[in-house]
């Protein structure tokens, strides 16, 4: 997809920016399903690794949320694990998915009062369109 490794590059490119050490895991598009969920195995053991991020969509052999409950809570940089999400509605997430943290931090900080508000979210996105 190349919208997706243009997303990475920025994200590689934005971690060089910060001083940031980010490494790149890229499987084939065919790479079995146990193959992904093993190597997130091994990046959730490795010390020196601190937060996972799967870029997606991923090739439709792969099952999407078994790939993102694989990722260690505390390494769930996206805040996709299925802990974060529903962290999110009760404030207790390790990583809270950024676009409704964004959202929410943008209504805090302007003090905007939503209860009794009509609103209306399109979009197909898990973390934006379900919560």
């Amino acid at each position: 997809n190349p919208a997706s490794r243009v997303y990475v590059g920025n994200k590689v490119k934005a971690c060089e920016e910060c001083g940031v050490r980010s490494l790149h895991v890229a499987l084939p598009a065919d790479t079995p399903e146990v193959e992904m969920l093993a190597r997130i195995a091994q990046l959730n053991a490795d010390p020196t690794v601190h937060g996972i991020l799967i870029q997606l969509p991923l090739p439709g052999h792969i099952d999407v949320r078994r790939v993102l409950e694989a990722i260690s809570v505390h390494k769930d940089v996206d805040g996709f694990h299925l802990y974060n999400v529903g962290g999110l509605v009760v404030g207790n997430t390790i990583f809270p998915p950024c676009t409704p943290y964004g959202v929410q931090l943008l209504l805090d900080t302007t003090g905007t009062e939503v209860a009794g508000k009509n609103v209306v979210v399109v979009g197909a996105s898990n973390i934006v369109g379900k919560p």
